[in-house]
């Protein structure tokens, strides 16, 4: 359907025009459509040409048109605001928040927790107050009442989040860690469809978390009907923070980056007994063929029956100095590597028969190699001039030789001789058999050498997770102090890291990269007469490209009209909504 033009000429040689309102409608008997008028508006001189325009608006306000929806809202007098002034109040960033709630929808999170609460009498919203925090950790991660009183207020655009409180996003984390099972379950399902993530091998290792406190936890708490043992204790740091209680947190990962699951333990907990609780919490995840692959901290043979039970199938790195096995035959065992890439070499030994045979592949890096050459004669070097400065001692024990013996760099490479120390050359030599090699030992013999080689080298994805939720995404400090807190400080520092890894496998580029470019896109708020409206900037066409990529919707254009505040009000929650836009259209 379309306006129509038509002409007709006078006898005087002037020129009448007419408009119609026609329609295209096939014509079986003359094998072509013709033109069907619906209506004749008249001579277009005497045509009233504002009731074209209202007609215009009229249908595509019904079509939801933004501009015309906007046009269309009367002022005090009954006017169109179209001639009243613009008065612009601010604006945000609103890109990498659109993308992050776009994701977090596509997930179904919501969906979720609005199963999971209800039957909960809970009068805010939940859901808006964790993808807050859980935004917040992925922009511009600090503290819960930062992310209130300055974060949320005045930072950032988050539709639906402007009427929390303080309080409700501590009690959300608290609704978070009762659910927590049920939401990560879900999570990982949505994910795995989403994603088409690849979950034969999934990497498993842990790291500490120190808080700068001096005393450890003492007391056991009880909440939401189960007792929580106190979690910061002091343990083996990772960090070297041996002086600070800490606690442990367990993360599984895919091969792709993307985390499975998270668990929280005592600061106190060893590696190698947090293996049966992570294998019983996955039962049942339906991981399809599953390989469990964890580092030398998780080998040890309580690990390895516990992992082989119902046919579990396990690769895990074995330690090489420990003087059992691994030293004394696999490591000396003859033959030939073979080449896996330029960078890697395997070599199969196998020790024992029958139902005693241990499986174990030696694999080598030629320039790790090299490297770790390198990098000891040098420190050789700097040993054997500070050891020539040094003064003499008439007991052996001046302060800088106890902290050149008790150093974890210099320590291994001295030794004591009468009341001076010297390098000990012989283990010099010793440390060059262990240079750029690595051993590794598996239960599943379907996987070749070379197989289980490359996918041990993808551990490193944990190691990158790690690395992002220490460093980005800030896990640390932690304010919080009741276990069920950091529990769900945890699981929502794992959400952030979810969500950032999706846009990074989709658009194939750092998450810095991407919530730099989508700085592009704000959200403008000004006031038209007797409303306020917040309308999205112009998209630019990197911007456009990379939701492209993500498989993400433009936002609306108009986010929300609604009349603006009187006597002064500032806050736009107060007032009567006329109408809210907040929900980008999904894709195709």
């Amino acid at each position: 359907m379309y306006l129509r033009t038509t002409k007709r000429r006078n006898a005087d040689g002037t020129e009448v025009r007419y408009y119609q309102l026609a329609e295209n409608v096939w014509d079986p008997a003359k094998g072509c459509a013709v033109a069907k008028v619906v209506h004749n508006f008249g001579r277009a001189e005497t045509l009233d040409g504002d009731s074209l325009r209202r007609l215009a608006r009229s249908i595509l306000r019904v079509v939801g048109d933004e501009q015309a929806q906007l046009e269309a809202q009367p002022n005090a007098d009954g006017v169109g605001p179209a001639g009243d002034p613009i008065r612009f109040r601010q604006s945000w960033p609103y890109g990498a928040v659109y993308v992050l709630d776009q994701i977090w929808r596509q997930l179904a999170i919501d969906e979720v927790l609005g199963k999971l609460l209800a039957q909960d009498n809970i009068k805010w919203n939940v859901e808006r107050a964790l993808f807050a925090m859980v935004a917040n950790r992925a922009l511009e991660p600090c503290s819960k009442l930062y992310c209130f009183e300055q974060w949320l207020r005045e930072d950032a655009f988050v539709p639906g989040a402007n009427k929390l409180e303080l309080h409700q996003l501590y009690r959300s984390m608290d609704v978070l860690e009762k659910y927590k099972s049920e939401i990560e379950k879900a999570v990982y399902f949505a994910t795995a469809d989403l994603m088409n993530a690849d979950v034969d091998m999934i990497f498993y290792d842990t790291t500490s978390l120190h808080f700068e406190i001096d005393e450890e936890d003492e007391d056991e708490l009880k909440k939401f009907d189960r007792e929580y043992k106190p979690l910061r204790k002091r343990g083996h740091s990772k960090n070297g923070r041996t002086d600070a209680p800490q606690l442990v947190i367990g993360m599984a990962v895919t091969r792709d980056g993307l985390p499975v699951r998270s668990w929280v333990f005592e600061g106190n907990t060893a590696d190698v007994t947090t293996v049966a609780k992570v294998k019983a919490d996955l039962k049942g995840w339906r991981l399809g063929r599953c390989v469990f692959v964890g580092d030398a901290g998780m080998n040890s043979e309580a690990n390895r029956r516990k992992l082989a039970l119902g046919h579990g199938k396990y690769i895990l790195a074995a330690k090489m100095r420990g003087g059992d096995e691994v030293t004394t035959e696999v490591l000396s065992r003859p033959g030939r590597y073979r080449e896996v890439a330029g960078n890697l070499r395997v070599k199969q030994v196998e020790v024992g028969d029958g139902e005693r045979r241990r499986r174990y592949v030696l694999c080598h890096n030629p320039q790790e190699e090299q490297r770790q050459r390198k990098h000891r004669e040098r420190l050789v070097q700097q040993l054997e001039r500070e050891l020539a400065d040094m003064k003499p001692s008439a007991d052996g024990h001046s302060k800088r030789m106890c902290e050149l013996m008790s150093s974890r760099r210099f320590g291994r490479f001295l030794r004591q001789s009468g009341s001076s120390l010297v390098v000990d050359y012989s283990a010099v030599h010793r440390e060059e058999h262990y240079d750029g090699k690595w051993v590794i030992t598996s239960n599943d013999d379907t996987l070749t050498a070379e197989d289980l080689a490359l996918g041990y080298k993808q551990l490193m994805r944990v190691e990158e997770c790690w690395r992002k939720l220490k460093s980005g995404l800030r896990m640390r400090p932690v304010f919080h102090w009741r276990p069920w807190r950091i529990n769900a400080h945890v699981t929502i520092s794992m959400l952030a890291l979810l969500l950032e890894r999706i846009v990074e496998i989709r658009s194939q580029n750092t998450w810095r990269n991407v919530r730099d470019e989508l700085k592009t896109i704000k959200v403008v708020e000004y006031d038209r007469g007797d409303y306020r409206i917040q309308q999205m900037s112009e998209l630019r066409f990197n911007a456009s490209s990379l939701l492209q990529k993500l498989k993400l919707a433009p936002p609306p254009k108009i986010v929300s009209i609604e009349r603006a505040p009187k006597d002064g009000a500032d806050r736009v929650e107060d007032v009567d909504t006329v109408d809210v836009s907040t929900q980008g259209s999904q894709p195709g």
